[in-house]
């Protein structure tokens, strides 16, 4: 189980270490982070809305989130053939599972932002010239390489 104190002393350790970093090292992990950084308010809202998991396809753990789409519609299809007890129990066990991804949302999306973070810190800090220099712009808009 992931513990929120633990999460957070884990991102604080990892921005510290990038902050280290020299200045393009720093501003390629930050640009490539930017791109992968997932948000935890989209997180909860995709599992609070559409029990079928989709928050876990956001997150990219696919067979986590075949399961619960499978579960789901296995489900609703119980319940539109006729068996709505099983229909309802399915529906009501996927709920009851997905609660806890629901309350825990912020600390699990931290925790995967963190492992973002943690591999561009490992592939910069293995290959330094594996991180290439940040493209910035002029004062006349274009582009330059430090």
């Amino acid at each position: 189980m992931l513990k929120k104190e633990a999460v957070d002393r884990e991102e604080e350790a990892i921005r510290e270490a990038v902050n280290r970093l020299p200045d393009n090292q720093r501003k390629w992990v930050y640009a490539e982070a930017e791109k992968a950084i997932k948000d935890p308010d989209t997180y909860a809202v995709l599992n609070y809305l559409f029990l079928a998991g989709l928050h876990h396809f956001y997150l990219g753990r696919w067979g986590r989130g075949l399961v619960n789409l499978t579960v789901f519609l296995a489900g609703l299809l119980c319940l539109i053939l006729g068996g709505v007890l099983l229909g309802i129990l399915l529906i009501v066990g996927i709920t009851v599972v997905e609660l806890y991804a629901l309350f825990r949302s912020q600390t699990i999306v931290q925790q995967f932002n963190n492992d973002i973070m943690r591999e561009l810190l490992q592939t910069v800090s293995e290959k330094p010239s594996h991180a290439p220099p940040v493209s910035e712009s002029n004062a006349d808009g274009r582009e330059t390489k430090e």
